[in-house]
């Protein structure tokens, strides 16, 4: 659905209740689901997180995850219509503390809400200074309506364009955390193939993970937490804090070691988290490649 669709059910879902968008927005769903080149990634993906199942629970898998995903849109649709958020949160005072001081970087994941979770940390401090790193597809629908409303709720957001990358943009995370804000990158997905990366060992196979979140870690001295918002209900959330992933690596020659490590150790939180919630992952690409051998990655 490309923006001026979206923005049309929008409109005259606020006209004819938000049953119409529920209702509107779990067909197009069902039809991703039914015509979607991704799907047969996704059913992959259940079938390596339950081995033990059959082929049609996990495809069934598949079917409650693009429905699932409907209740991103929909609790957006809400909270633009001044309908609050409520949430239950456990780890805020982690984050309390480098508020105004050192600041933070938050790993946010395609697993659960991490659009709501800016929201919600928004509603927490008003005055937080808050950052987000963003892809940019080529042809953004939803996603550039999605971004406009960060924006009008006080976020900042700079866009990660997957065919260049930009030192500036760096600079200015830089600068939020030395104000004493948070920055927000993605853990969990490469933007472009010249990206540097990193290996993780997930459920058993292969996961390539970004290092830049874990470089930028290093480099500005910040802590770096792993942050998720699941849905308990209706437009409303719990938000989890991570204790502080720490990446000390003792000399020069140790660095790419010690960033292996931290991104081993957000994946293990990951899939820990995965395996509590599998049907809010919303990584709709490949995640997973071929397997490891032995436990060595």
């Amino acid at each position: 659905m490309n923006g001026n669709w979206y923005r049309l059910l929008n409109t005259t879902a606020g006209l004819c209740g938000a049953w119409l968008f529920t209702v509107v927005s779990r067909i197009i769903a069902a039809g991703f689901f039914v015509f979607s080149s991704r799907v047969p990634e996704s059913r992959r993906f259940y079938a390596v997180l339950y081995p033990e199942r059959s082929r049609l629970y996990h495809l069934w898998c598949t079917f409650v995850q693009y429905q699932n995903f409907t209740t991103i849109h929909f609790d957006r649709f809400l909270a633009a219509r001044k309908t609050s958020v409520s949430f239950t949160s456990s780890g805020w005072e982690k984050l309390a503390e480098v508020i105004g001081n050192q600041g933070g970087i938050l790993l946010m994941s395609h697993l659960g809400n991490w659009e709501i979770a800016a929201t919600l940390l928004k509603q927490q401090r008003d005055d937080l200074q808050l950052l987000l790193y963003m892809g940019i597809k080529e042809k953004e629908g939803i996603e550039r309506v999605q971004k406009e409303e960060l924006r009008r709720s006080g976020v900042t957001i700079i866009g990660a364009d997957q065919h260049s990358s930009s030192p500036f943009s760096a600079v200015e995370g830089i600068r939020f955390l030395q104000a004493g804000g948070l920055v927000s990158m993605a853990g969990d997905i490469v933007w472009r193939d010249d990206q540097r990366r990193v290996r993780v060992n997930f459920l058993g196979h292969d996961a390539y993970l970004p290092e830049a979140p874990f470089v930028f870690a290093l480099v500005s001295g910040a802590p770096l937490f792993v942050f998720f918002a699941f849905r308990t209900g209706r437009n409303s959330y719990h938000f989890t804090l991570s204790d502080p992933i720490e990446i000390l690596p003792a000399s020069r020659r140790e660095r790419r070691e010690a960033i292996a490590h931290a991104a081993q150790q957000y994946a293990d939180f990951l899939e820990q988290a995965l395996r509590h919630h599998p049907f809010e992952w919303y990584h709709f690409d490949r995640f997973l490649w071929n397997e490891i051998k032995d436990g060595v990655a």
